[in-house]
């Protein structure tokens, strides 16, 4: 039997590694993908899982969770870089894989995309956004979940299966070179250190601030971000999903990024979508070509502020069923705070 997951939560053995397929043409991933994926990377070099789980599927992604491999690809270079981890350091057991979700998938509406994305625009510009200073931290909590799929190559039965809803934490510095994960079951006790010495620029608080709130100068920005032989519209459109996914993002140019998503073509409006809360909102959201999933941002029906996102497959691809719900995230709290692992309230800064 070969089992290909798109995740996994125990070593592969150098044997499994080589029944894994070859990867996509073009591994590139989103940037929202490729640093979640590098957070999840960390956290399998720290884990140990003695219970068998499905291995993580090469599957073309659009982003995957914050890296820029393919997945199988990041979890094979944690089983290589693993036996290099301190040996003091905590492990913790990943908790058991559950059966995916299963929507009904609604059909979306390109009509309702200008006048959907004139109220968000709007919301957005006329909300209150705190404003980190120097020292400072961006708080973000979040619900989350993330898929795994299996395949069975001697009966060819397949299967989605997808992480436990889980709470994340994370604290990033303005410049995004400090910060702070914790994602409890999925990395040792008490979280994980982030930062870079040179951060990808759209996913600093620095560098948005510093952007006129222009959707044309923001959309052409978003489409230098594409390469390869990916769906340019579709990159671009993870591009600007990316940035406002777990980030603080001014309220002006907020508005300024849903009008330029609103100018991709393929972007549709989904009436109902519901967040990993079970928050029922009103959706942007388009279609990738290439895997069949449909990436869509959750607003509140009535503030329209963002709620969180939702991956549902609309198309069969790699033996993920249609209405299956890939992945779902759900923003619980956005707040500036003093220090990092430091909670709203607890200092000086507020919400």
């Amino acid at each position: 039997m070969i089992r290909n997951p798109r995740r996994r939560n125990e070593p592969l053995d150098h044997a499994e590694l080589a029944r894994l397929p070859p990867a996509p043409a073009d591994p590139r991933l989103a940037a929202d993908r490729r640093r979640l994926l590098e957070e999840h990377l960390m956290n399998e070099i720290h884990r140990s899982d003695p219970t068998p789980a499905p291995a993580p599927v090469r599957r073309p992604l659009r982003r995957a969770a914050l890296i820029a491999a393919p997945v199988a690809a990041a979890a094979a270079l944690a089983v290589v870089v693993s036996p290099g981890a301190s040996p003091d350091t905590a492990t913790v057991a990943a908790p058991r894989l559950v059966k995916a979700p299963v929507v009904q998938i609604e059909e979306g509406s390109a009509v309702k995309v200008t006048s959907t994305v004139r109220e968000l625009a709007a919301a957005a510009t006329a909300s209150t956004t705190p404003r980190p200073g120097p020292g400072q931290y961006i708080y973000i909590k979040s619900r989350v979940s993330f898929m795994a799929s299996s395949f069975n190559g001697d009966t060819g039965e397949s299967a989605t299966w997808v992480q436990p809803l889980h709470d994340r934490e994370v604290w990033r510095s303005p410049d995004g070179t400090r910060g702070w994960l914790d994602e409890p079951g999925y990395q040792a006790k008490g979280g994980i250190a982030l930062g870079s010495g040179d951060p990808l620029k759209q996913q600093t608080y620095t560098w948005l601030a510093a952007q006129p709130a222009d959707p044309d100068a923001l959309l052409k920005f978003a489409y230098s971000t594409a390469g390869g032989t990916r769906d340019r519209d579709q990159q671009a459109f993870n591009e600007i999903g990316s940035i406002i996914r777990e980030q603080l993002v001014p309220s002006g140019l907020a508005g300024a990024l849903y009008e330029a998503a609103g100018r991709i073509p393929g972007v549709v409006v989904v009436e109902h979508a519901q967040d990993a809360s079970d928050r029922d909102g009103i959706a942007l959201a388009r279609l990738d070509p290439q895997t069949g999933e449909r990436s869509e941002w959750i607003f509140d029906r009535e503030s329209r502020q963002y709620l969180g996102s939702r991956g549902v497959q609309v198309r069969e691809v790699n033996g993920v069923k249609p209405g299956t719900v890939v992945e779902r995230t759900a923003i619980v709290t956005r707040a500036v705070v003093d220090a990092d692992k430091q909670h709203p309230g607890a200092g000086r800064a507020n919400a």
